[in-house]
């Protein structure tokens, strides 16, 4: 990643997610981010953060933001496109919202104008339900705190369900490794099932995800992970 980011023209435009990389699951760490920001802003890329996961990744708004708050606390311009439906549940609304980050306030008018033009032209007015919702619970300290929790919780139980379906694998002693699927982290699996095997699970045990072997974790519990991890070692074993 680094040897591409130094071999890429100069300037050019670099998307990044900023916690719970979709869909690998696996995240730099801090150390790689600051390297990452070295070459990033030697080069004089802009960095565009995409933040659909924050408080999933690590159980922690503020953990999950350190790439973010890395990048501008070096003086670097950036755009953040951040979601609220994950971790608010705001699915049928896709409340989200644009943070830019300018080095000068001179330039605020000028990217205010350009967003508010480039809204009008794709969705006109945004839906406010959502963003009333999200809007309610920031700013209400005391159902920040509960939001806050709750994303604690729900980390720790994919976490949990991540490693529950590691060592039913190695029991059943599933061909290959298995230690990726614990080790990463977020809402989705990226498990290295071949395109062939995911097409049986869909096609003979109803287990859906997408052709690059990207599973929700978020999906598994106590009543299923059973079924998915037989299912798993079944096809493994038949399916090249």
């Amino acid at each position: 990643m680094l040897a591409d980011l130094r071999n890429a023209p100069r300037n050019q435009i670099v998307l990044l997610h900023a916690c719970a990389h979709n869909p690998t699951g696996i995240d730099p760490t801090n150390e790689q981010w600051q390297q990452i920001a070295d070459v990033i802003q030697e080069r004089g890329h802009f960095p565009f953060f995409d933040c659909a996961y924050q408080g999933f990744a690590t159980g922690d708004v503020d953990n999950d933001a350190y790439a973010i708050r890395l990048f501008v606390s070096r003086g670097m311009e950036t755009l953040v496109a951040e979601s609220f439906a994950k971790n608010m549940g705001l699915y049928g609304e896709r409340t989200g919202c644009l943070h830019a980050v300018t080095a000068s306030a001179d330039t605020i008018p000028a990217v205010s104008s350009q967003l508010n033009r480039l809204s009008r032209a794709t969705i006109s007015t945004a839906s406010a339900y959502g963003a009333k919702i999200a809007g309610t619970v920031l700013q209400d300290k005391e159902l920040y705190n509960e939001w806050v929790a709750d994303m604690g919780e729900m980390s720790r139980r994919i976490k949990k369900m991540r490693e529950l379906l590691r060592d039913k694998l190695v029991a059943m002693k599933t061909p290959g490794s298995w230690e990726h699927v614990a080790k990463q982290i977020g809402m989705f699996s990226f498990t290295g099932l071949s395109t062939k095997q995911v097409q049986v699970l869909r096609d003979q045990y109803h287990l859906y995800m997408t052709d690059d072997g990207r599973i929700s974790v978020a999906g598994l519990n106590s009543n299923n992970i059973d079924y998915v991890a037989k299912a798993i070692d079944q096809v493994v074993r038949s399916v090249n």
